[in-house]
């Protein structure tokens, strides 16, 4: 890399930054070229999200004072390679990285940087919030440019947009062979956007963004109609609503369906890249921008069935999400315990990952054995089992052989006889799998809170990935069950898979005696009250570990079919809900009552009485004072 020039540095303003990024040789020769631009300084380097995020957290509690070294102070904007996890695991946790960066701490702008120029994960990219974009190949003049428009409030997508623009060109001519010889070829049939791999991603991205963005321009225009507004307030809302109607512009024009052309009019070489409209200054009339169009252009293809290239395109973008969440702590953070606890931390990232391999296995054999989505429900049972079985043989190993009192046991073969146990705890009380697999395998709409949501779209992709991490985590307790059950006091177990926390035998009795009291609690309150209140509890994967949370669902069939004390449960929450309300009122008004008495009535009358006893005593004292004064002067 060449040096920039030094044309007018000494008038720029330092710009602090933080370099995230986990190839040391690429950071080392970054770092060495930005030292050598005066306005650029680096304030702190981190190869993980996680440390990171931490850094970032102690700044924002600490603010700057005098006295404090540059290298506390936090900074005017993040460097962060979207390739973070790719050397280590062949998965990528920038995209995660960014989206959480970007909610706890929304004021600072993002540069991301990638040497892998992936379509789908820039136009991934640009719905994480980040402010620009560069490639690890550009020149480092080109860089700098772009790290001090992004520090201005500006962005920088423009070699972004090239990038997707020429992809998604060159996607327009069916592609003559495939990686997968499973695969069907696609017959070379004329371009339309059902033909192109990411046409299905893009419009729902489109769709999804707009609709968001329209919404908040609703509520500015709602909020600038107030005739009470200051004249400052007027101008930051008419700011925004600029901002709003330039990103709305973007990303139709990022993201807006090809035009079907005759073969002999189709374009030999890629489009330009697209201009970025500059927000105009407050108080100037905004360019006029055009209007969206979601309905299909004349003489295109309506969309009729999804292609397995883009299918696969979007399970291979929800599967590296899910993959980049395990690089994180994998502690648990509810107060449930899981059976996955009892291994050490990098025995159970090992069997997530398991778990996650194999099912991308089965999503494949499902999708060349003709099933239906109608049969997907019926054959739930048959495909979890399927899942845990070789998830079970490939964490432990088929011929894993432990030697017990003189004779060899293939570990295997005897967890895989709790099947029926294991199916009947864990296994059938996954929820929404029919959905899960139906919208992965045949871009079936997920519903959500009531609302359908196609394939691709943001709010369907936050879903799936908890239910695939859901799936994972509940999965993986299932193999571990048998294996508390059958062996779990075996040395050999211990010293192989368990934290070392849990190594005596009265820990581990201990924890197998709070995993039972945890399912009989579940089995007759915690999953009768999660079925009146027709919700699901999901064990999802963030930052700090794992925790749980709770999505709307109706479960009406599962209530009409409860009985014993699970039913019992439901008519005692239904009578504390009629009668809660009348008792609190009836409480409320006895304690009114009582305060009443005790303040007005009694208190007054104490009151009262001491008055008396005071004045009393007042007056008597003055009496004798005045018979004392009376016998002085005669």
């Amino acid at each position: 890399m060449s040096n920039p020039p030094e044309t007018n540095r000494q008038h720029r303003r330092l710009i602090r930054l933080m370099l995230i990024e986990d190839d040391p040789v690429f950071r080392l020769g970054l770092v060495a070229a930005l030292e050598q631009v005066p306005d650029l300084r680096i304030v702190f380097e981190a190869d993980t999200g996680t440390t990171a995020l931490r850094v970032l957290q102690d700044w924002m509690k600490n603010p700057v004072g005098e006295g404090v070294e540059d290298g506390a102070i936090a900074p005017e904007l993040i460097l962060m390679s979207l390739d973070l996890g790719q050397s280590r695991t062949g998965r990528n946790a920038g995209v995660a990285v960014c989206e959480q960066i970007k909610a706890l701490f929304p004021q600072i702008p993002i540069l991301l940087l990638s040497a892998r120029q992936d379509p789908l994960q820039l136009a991934t990219a640009v719905q994480t919030g980040a402010e620009g974009y560069c490639p690890k190949g550009v020149d480092i003049q080109t860089l700098v440019s772009a790290i001090r428009q992004v520090a201005a409030g500006q962005t920088y997508w423009s070699l972004a947009m090239q990038t997707i623009s020429q992809a998604l060109t060159a996607a327009q001519v069916p592609a003559k062979t495939t990686g997968d010889e499973r695969l069907p070829s696609i017959p070379p049939t004329a371009p339309s956007e059902t033909d192109t791999p990411l046409a299905v991603l893009r419009r729902n991205l489109r769709q999804s963004g707009t609709r968001q963005i329209d919404a908040a321009i609703a509520l500015l225009s709602t909020q600038l109609q107030n005739p009470n507004l200051s004249p400052l307030d007027e101008l930051i809302l008419a700011g925004r609503h600029r901002e709003l109607r330039a990103a709305r512009w973007l990303v139709n024009r990022l993201l807006a369906p090809p035009r079907r052309r005759e073969p002999s009019q189709l374009p030999s070489s890629p489009s330009p890249p697209l201009a970025i409209p500059t927000p105009s200054k407050p108080g100037t009339e905004a360019l006029p921008l055009p209007s969206p169009s979601t309905s299909p252009t004349p003489g295109s293809t309506s969309l009729t069935a999804p292609t397995p290239t883009s299918l696969r395109s979007i399970r291979a973008a929800l599967f590296d999400m899910t993959a980049a969440r395990l690089q994180t702590s994998l502690r648990n953070l509810t107060e449930t315990p899981l059976e996955i606890d009892i291994l050490r931390e990098e025995k159970k990232r090992e069997l997530l990952y398991t778990i996650l391999r194999k099912l991308e296995d089965v999503l494949d054999d499902l999708r060349f054995s003709q099933v239906s989505s109608e049969q997907l429900e019926e054959k739930q049972t048959v495909i979890l089992l399927d899942l845990w079985q070789t998830a079970t043989t490939d964490f432990f190993g088929k011929y894993y052989t432990l030697q017990l009192n003189n004779q060899p046991i293939e570990i295997v073969n005897v967890l895989l006889r709790d099947a029926d146990v294991v199916q009947t705890g864990i296994l059938d009380k996954i929820p929404l799998m029919p959905e899960f697999l139906a919208h992965l395998l045949f871009q079936t709409p997920l519903t959500i809170d009531d609302t359908s949501y196609e394939t691709g779209t943001v709010e369907a992709m936050r879903r799936m990935e908890m239910l695939l991490q859901n799936l994972i985590v509940q999965v993986a307790n299932g193999v571990m069950q048998p294996l508390l059950n059958r062996f779990g006091n075996v040395e050999t177990i211990k010293r192989n898979f368990y934290d070392k926390r849990l190594l005596s035998t009265r820990e581990i009795e201990r924890f197998r005696n709070n995993l039972s009291w945890r399912y009989r609690m579940e089995q007759y309150f915690g999953e009768p009250t999660a079925i009146f209140e027709s919700r699901y509890d999901l064990f999802t994967l963030q930052e700090g570990g794992i925790t749980r949370v709770s999505i709307y669902s109706p479960r009406n069939e599962e209530l009409t079919e409860l009985s014993g004390i699970p039913l019992a449960v439901t008519l005692a929450l239904e009578a504390r809900d009629a009668i809660a309300p009348r008792l609190r009122s009836a409480i409320s008004f006895v304690g009114s009552g009582v305060v009443y008495l005790l303040t007005d009535v009694i208190g007054r009358g104490i009151g009262l009485i001491g008055r008396g006893i005071i004045k009393g005593i007042g007056n008597a004292f003055q009496d004798g004072k005045f018979s004392r004064n009376s016998e002085r002067s005669r």
